[in-house]
């Protein structure tokens, strides 16, 4: 788990550097995103995960892996949204860059939190999963959580969206966990 917790944090000091540069140049401009379109967002890049995957050609240029960060950075996003939705006066919060950085950092916590929970009892079973099949969970969070957009949130026995994002987070880190290890061997 020690290995596991130090990946997690390069990959998330990765993703987070990322966050904070593109909050400096548009703001927090996301905020007008209302949640069924961050789902959209996060479909659109777990799609193309797929598709790189499946058609092994990228036409585009951009990378699996970036398509991973910004998974990530958009379910910190979602978790975010979901805290406005709660408490709008959070929404002003925000617009200071060091109280998001410590928003972003709240988030990722409570992320690793529940990796460290479910590590526990399912030992670190991701790492003898393929890439592609985490890429099928994160699609298959996406539609849980389109249904649960579709029926206004009214769940019978399900979790919330929010660890559904969470979920999301973490498959991401693993993906890029694991292309950072299959590249070192490469």
């Amino acid at each position: 788990m020690e290995k596991t917790a130090r990946q997690y944090q390069e990959v998330i000091h990765l993703c987070k550097e990322l966050f904070m540069k593109k909050a400096r140049d548009y703001g927090t401009s996301w905020t007008i995103l209302r949640m069924p379109s961050v789902t959209d967002q996060i479909y659109i890049k777990a799609e193309r995960i797929r598709s790189l995957q499946e058609k092994g050609v990228n036409k585009v240029g951009e990378s699996e892996e970036g398509e991973f960060i910004a998974i990530i950075n958009y379910c910190v996003i979602a978790l975010i949204l979901l805290d406005i939705q709660e408490n709008p006066e959070t929404e002003s919060e925000i617009e200071n860059l060091e109280n998001l950085q410590n928003l972003y950092d709240q988030k990722v916590n409570l992320a690793y939190e529940t990796l460290e929970k479910k590590n526990h009892d399912y030992g670190e079973a991701w790492r003898k999963m393929r890439v592609s099949s985490i890429t099928d969970l994160i699609l298959m969070k996406i539609m849980r959580l389109k249904q649960m957009e579709d029926n206004q949130g009214k769940l019978l026995v399900s979790e919330g969206p929010d660890a559904n994002y969470i979920d999301m987070l973490n498959y991401a880190v693993f993906s890029l966990i694991k292309s950072g290890e299959q590249k070192a061997i490469s």
